[in-house]
């Protein structure tokens, strides 16, 4: 298959411009390693290694209780240990660091899928990873009542003053917590062409297997039993259209008013969210620049349809969180957020500024969106957040005008897609995602065509 399109829509942009990755060098280079299995990948990942290419030639299953006793050392640790999915508790789950490299390329020429492990980048730049798909990183939570604050299972974190990382035709499954943080004042970040997504609640799927182990001895979850009980009246399948959704996606600065949030620089583009509850994204200071994704959060919408108002008092009242959050791109602390030619449908509070006192204005970020299409309880704007009237205006402090930190402009050139035409071009068999594109590998390597 090759792509419709030219394949220079597909050249690096964004504040990753200048990232080369590990560079071009042939399979015949000792520097280019090809990954079969989690002990290849320990040995390709581990200081020093003096790989720049890592090409994963199958599907990796890298729980820890998976991993041979010869990949149970650095670049792999434990994570923290499963306590609910029925799966999971089998495989348990692993972290896996890349440190310290400067110059390094991770690609599959077939869209291999890697699971069960979190992955942190630390104090590393020209990193590109391309073509993988990330998947089975969630468990339902009971130690945290719902919160989903006890695990801190990310697919990708990117910390430790990390610069210049590109993240090209990923898939990105439902995590338990977020998918891909930028933390610790890293910069040059690019997530291109990438598709993240809920779960399809679907038979078999990751969320109904959860589900239906649960409901098979409810006495020992309390609070599915507790939702599943006459106190709140939930069915199965509303439970499991509910879970579904993912709840966080990009969280860019963990840390209110760090001094390196400053550096923090992330551009996403041409990026389908379908289903997701939050943060796309969520920035605390530094620079963020968001133009031709969609946010498609009309199964949330469905879902979050399921929750009457009796039920939530009767969910809140024993502390549990089982609900539908719906918000969109959100700067805080003097973050510098734009939002251009983007497709936002059914999110409930598409742009937000401020999430934590919207009294104080060192809470409040700047955000602006230009030339975004808004569609919501069946009605269609276009427009600007600063339009009249305009149902993007930043919420819920008062707005600050918007400027860029440390520079007046954009250091980079990119071109803009009608936002009109976005839902089906990031859904066509050349669009957005792992395994979309059929060229030749070498392409992979690249960073413009």
């Amino acid at each position: 298959m090759q792509a419709a399109s030219p394949y220079n829509v597909y050249n690096l942009t964004g504040f990753s411009t200048g990232n080369i990755g590990g560079g071009i060098i042939p399979e015949t280079d000792s520097r280019y390693k090809k990954v079969y299995n989690a002990t290849d990948l320990a040995q390709a990942l581990r200081k020093n290694s003096g790989i720049k290419v890592i090409e994963i030639m199958n599907d990796l299953d890298l729980g820890w209780n998976e991993l041979p006793a010869a990949a149970k050392t650095s670049p792999f640790a434990a994570h923290n240990a499963p306590l609910t999915h029925p799966v999971h508790k089998k495989t348990g789950v692993s972290k896996l660091s890349i440190d310290g490299f400067d110059g390094l390329t991770i690609f599959s020429a077939n869209g291999a899928k890697i699971k069960h492990t979190g992955i942190t980048v630390k104090r590393s730049s020209n990193l590109i990873i391309r073509n993988l798909e990330f998947d089975e990183l969630w468990e339902w939570d009971e130690a945290s009542k719902g919160d989903y604050d006890k695990n801190d299972w990310d697919y990708l974190t990117i910390e430790g003053a990390s610069s210049k990382v590109w993240i090209d035709h990923c898939t990105f499954n439902k995590a338990y917590d977020g998918i891909v943080d930028v933390k610790k004042g890293s910069s040059g970040v690019t997530i291109s062409w990438s598709y993240f997504r809920g779960d399809n609640g679907n038979s078999g799927s990751w969320v109904r297997q959860q589900i239906e182990a649960m409901e098979a001895s409810k006495s020992a979850y309390p609070m599915y039993n507790y939702l599943r009980s006459s106190a709140v009246g939930m069915t199965m399948e509303d439970i499991i259209a509910i879970s579904s959704g993912q709840k966080k996606t990009h969280l860019v600065g963990a840390t209110e008013f760090a001094s390196d949030n400053a550096d923090l620089e992330v551009t996403l583009h041409h990026n389908y969210y379908l289903d997701i509850q939050d943060r796309m994204p969520r920035l605390r200071g530094g620079n963020a620049h968001a133009y031709n994704i969609v946010m498609d959060a009309s199964g949330l919408a469905a879902a979050k349809k399921r929750i009457t108002p009796a039920m939530e008092k009767a969910i809140t009242s024993k502390g549990y969180h089982f609900t539908v959050t719906s918000n969109g791109a959100i700067s805080t602390e003097d973050g510098a957020l734009l939002v251009e030619k983007s497709r936002i449908m059914d999110v409930a509070s598409p742009i937000r500024n401020n999430q934590a006192d919207p009294t104080d204005a060192s809470y409040t970020g700047k955000i602006r969106a230009l030339d975004t299409i808004y569609v919501n309880d069946g009605k269609t704007f276009r427009g600007d957040s600063d339009s009249a009237g305009s149902p993007l205006a930043p919420y819920p402090a008062p707005a600050k005008p918007f400027s860029w930190n440390r520079f007046s402009t954009l250091p980079y050139n990119y071109q803009t897609d009608d936002p009109a035409t976005l839902v089906t071009r990031l859904l066509a068999a050349d669009g957005a995602g792992s395994g979309k594109l059929g060229w030749a590998k070498e392409n992979w390597l690249l960073t413009r065509y």
